[in-house]
């Protein structure tokens, strides 16, 4: 069984950065052995997967975010983050923690608002 909470949402200007954070609480398997994603969903658009990383530390990433987000993870915190740079209005959602192992689990969301 795992919980998921994120934190670290909020109002940026576009060219700003965030820093959200998805804290576990893991029972069975530890934190190490699941593969954590970031995803986000716009209002009116489908919920898509932002970044990804591997129980062993391989990340990947969607498109429009390459170069901007940073997805790592601390196991021994068992905390997962989402460095967000270069912020632009288009990343304006709400952003999903989610882990999976041999099922999947997800956070509430943060709410992540970029605008002038």
């Amino acid at each position: 069984q795992v919980q998921l909470v994120e934190s670290g949402g909020g109002l940026v200007q576009p060219g700003g950065s965030l820093r959200l954070s998805c804290a576990a609480s893991v029972s069975g398997s530890p934190f190490s052995a699941y593969t954590m994603a970031w995803y986000r969903q716009a209002p009116g658009e489908q919920r898509e997967q932002v970044a990804r990383i591997y129980s062993y530390g391989t990340t990947t990433y969607g498109g429009s975010v390459k170069g901007r987000f940073t997805i790592s993870r601390d196991n021994a915190k068992n905390t997962a983050y989402l460095q967000m740079n270069d912020l632009n209005p288009e990343d304006t959602a709400v952003y999903y923690c989610h882990a999976r192992r041999n099922q999947e689990y997800w956070g509430q969301g943060t709410q992540v608002t970029v605008s002038s």
